[in-house]
């Protein structure tokens, strides 16, 4: 990772990539396609069965395009993932192609045996590629996802916006100790719908009528899943990197103490920032009162004025002396959040109570002046 692309203060802990053997789900897929083909070809060659296949040249190609076929359908059901049926598709219409276009219709299982050995190397070299492509950089703020081949995608997420982490290891992570770690935020990205239908039907019935019968069923299950570009795929050490990331998210985890100070600050600068807006209101209303008072007191004869007045000019000035009605209920809150606070201080550690004390009489002290 570039220099330029880390944050203020931010450091580097860790820069991982997929163990090798993380992808055997896709390379599995390339390691059927040889075997099958080489038991095709002994079926066709060396097996008790040879004679089955010497009627039609297209036998062999025959039963390796439906059992790939088929295959294809079984595991594209039990991994929720039709791309694998498209693929195999994809592997029988090509060799069908070569077929065709080379006029090797004569000898079909050889190249059965070829094909399905070329196509395997192309499909493990495919992963591998696919494999390196992907980076994982842990910091001390945040996780950095980074992959793909063609399309290169990045995910970053910070450490408090974590809400859960999801961590499983299949047999092969036990034995070479990987596994795969799932941060989950707290919007929900990282949990994925898993969906799967089966269904069959048949028809039964006579030269009048006919019965056909269709029956199905749907399950949805929503698990932590993602893409391997999006999580920390196949990751090694598997129990170092998980205890890494557990502690790095709990101290950005805030305590219910902390949450409660941040939240009575967020209120205090409310406050601050209502009566600051009252002062300035205030300011602003004085010299217009002071304008009003010398031109009143121009316009008016100079003659003693009566006790009665003087007394109600008293009370004018009391009642201007005193706090308006918005400072008041501004000072109110400020003192239901002061005693609000302290409440909650109470709970707090013995060895934090000194320092709070000192500040519980600064602020009370700056609330009496």
């Amino acid at each position: 990772m570039e220099r330029k692309e880390l944050l203020k203060n931010e450091q580097v802990e860790r820069v991982l990539s997929p163990h090798p053997l993380s992808f055997m789900k896709l390379q599995a897929l390339s390691i059927f396609v040889i075997v099958w083909g080489i038991v095709v070809w002994w079926l066709t060659k060396f097996s008790a069965y040879t004679s089955l296949f010497t009627g039609n040249n297209w036998y062999p190609l025959i039963l390796w395009g439906l059992v790939l076929l088929l295959i294809g359908v079984v595991a594209s059901l039990v991994a929720i993932q039709w791309s694998i049926f498209f693929l195999y598709l994809g592997v029988f219409a090509g060799g069908l192609g070569f077929i065709f276009w080379q006029h090797w219709e004569k000898d079909i299982s050889l190249f059965i045996l070829v094909y399905s050995i070329a196509v395997s190397i192309v499909g493990f070299l495919i992963v591998e590629l696919y494999r390196r492509s992907h980076r994982y950089i842990i910091t001390n703020l945040r996780i950095i996802f980074k992959g793909g081949v063609l399309t290169k995608r990045e995910r970053t997420i910070r450490y408090d916006k974590i809400a859960d982490i999801d961590a499983k290891q299949g047999i092969l992570g036990q034995i070479f100790g990987f596994g795969t770690i799932i941060p989950v935020s707290q919007s929900g990205f990282g949990l994925g719908s898993d969906k799967t239908m089966a269904a069959g039907g048949i028809a039964l019935g006579t030269k009048k009528a006919k019965l056909f019968g269709f029956a199905g069923g749907g399950k949805e299950v929503q698990t932590p899943i993602a893409r391997s570009y999006y999580e920390l795929h196949g990751v090694y050490p598997y129990k170092e990197v998980k205890q890494l990331v557990e502690g790095i998210v709990q101290t950005h985890v805030p305590t219910q103490y902390q949450q409660e100070q941040v939240e009575f600050q967020k209120q205090q600068v409310d406050i601050q920032t209502q009566m600051r807006d009252l002062l300035h209101k205030q300011v602003s209303d004085k010299p217009r009162r002071k304008t009003v008072r010398q031109t009143a007191e121009e316009e008016e004869p100079e003659e003693e004025e009566p006790e009665e007045e003087k007394v109600t000019m008293k009370k004018a000035v009391t009642q201007e002396d005193t706090l308006p009605p918005e400072q008041a209920d501004i000072q109110q809150q400020m003192k239901d959040l002061l005693k609000k606070q302290r409440t909650v201080r109470v709970a707090e550690p013995e060895e934090e109570e000194s320092e709070e004390e000192e500040e519980e009489s600064k602020e009370e002290g700056k609330e009496v002046a």
